[in-house]
């Protein structure tokens, strides 16, 4: 409420936001909103309502919750994971898709790891590996580790939180009635959250110009009523409050399917911090060649490009075979710049907007300019 004041901040934040955590916000540490609405305010909000095709000289000022404009897969986010498989195939990877990891086993002697992963048909298999990068649930990475890790550590990792998630995709027959990416639901007289237009992030998502396909968010705990509820409940009920907020009418609505996604928020909570900080000290300590990235690997509240920067800059880590970047520090030191319609040129640098500051740097391995 210190930037909005109290009545703006009842009408406009606290009932979405303890829609999304399901907890009161008095509960929630001040480390989200710190992170999630890093230079809103009030005035930046009039500003850019009134204005909203200026931007500040100094890009760096860009506050990202206000953007206008970026550059989005055609088919949705799934296309870069697609091309990602297909150079790592042609590159001479491989990808063991729809297994489960069992365990990891870290030799101290040797500095090495052996993997045990179950596949489809239920059989074993092991890989052995200088490096594990793991985007797994901190909470569940801790329970598959050998040697196992301390009982202090057992007990941070058992006390993290997350907070489950689900999308009811209804087809209208009806043009598109917003055209935002989504709009945010503050009225608590319905459950939905938020609502996606997902032709507005790319026509080529919705091809039949006649239709319109938006997402309805519900944010749960796994087993609580929502999450268990049969999807043609689910259905129902997304329409009847797709109805009653004015987005559509009687009869709109052609056809609907449901989307369950487990931990899609990790949960700030007053003590996370601290048992965040309890587990990482101990796998720095144990596991020097254990990396940890991603938003639940992390447990951070990142958004999907800062997940990937993390494990990018990982990447680049094991390469040099030194900790040039400090992953923890994405999305913390960096700003967020917008690219828009600016000239090539301008945005050629744009690449490594979110990167950190190096934290080591040799002469061969300096950062240029």
């Amino acid at each position: 409420s210190n930037q909005f004041g109290k009545r703006l901040f009842n009408t406009f934040f606290k009932s979405y936001t303890e829609k999304v955590w399901g907890m009161s916000c008095r509960e929630i540490s001040a480390d989200w909103a710190a992170q999630r609405i890093k230079g809103l305010s009030l005035g930046s909000a009039i500003r850019n309502a009134l204005f909203p095709q200026r931007r500040p000289k100094d890009s760096s000022r860009v506050i990202k919750t206000l953007i206008n404009s970026f550059k989005y897969p055609r088919r949705g986010p799934g296309m870069m994971w697609e091309t990602c498989a297909e150079k790592t195939k042609a590159l001479g990877g491989a990808l063991e898709m729809g297994c489960r990891v069992i365990r990891c086993q870290y030799d101290d002697a040797n500095g090495t790891w052996t993997t045990i992963y179950r596949d489809q048909n239920g059989n074993e298999h092991a890989l052995e590996s200088e490096h594990v990068i793991s985007s797994a649930p901190m909470r569940e990475l801790i329970n598959g580790l050998e040697p196992a890790v301390s009982e202090e550590a057992k007990r941070a990792a058992g006390s993290l939180k997350y907070r489950d998630f689900l999308t009811v995709m209804l087809i209208l027959k009806n043009r598109d009635a917003f055209h935002d990416n989504w709009i945010y639901i503050h009225d608590p007289s319905v459950k939905v959250g938020r609502i996606q237009n997902f032709r507005s992030w790319s026509p080529e998502m919705v091809p039949d110009p006649d239709k319109a396909c938006y997402g309805l968010e519900y944010f749960c705990f796994e087993h609580d009523g929502l999450w268990d509820s049969k999807n043609e409940d689910l259905i129902a009920l997304a329409q009847r409050e797709l109805i009653k907020i004015g987005l559509a009418r009687e009869g709109d609505i052609l056809d609907g399917c449901v989307v369950r996604q487990k931990k899609a928020y990790p949960v700030y909570d007053d003590d996370y911090a601290e048992h965040v900080a309890t587990i990482r000290d101990e796998l720095d300590r144990r596991y020097p060649n254990l990396h940890l990235v991603g938003r639940n690997g992390m447990h951070k509240y990142n958004n999907q490009d800062h997940a990937m920067m993390t494990a990018m800059l990982c990447a680049e880590n094991i390469s040099a075979n030194t900790k040039l970047y400090d992953l923890w520090q994405v999305n913390q030191d960096a700003e967020y710049h917008e690219a828009g319609d600016a000239p090539a040129e301008q945005t050629v640098g744009t690449a490594i907007r979110l990167v950190p500051t190096r934290v080591t740097a040799t002469p061969e391995l300096a950062p240029e300019g």
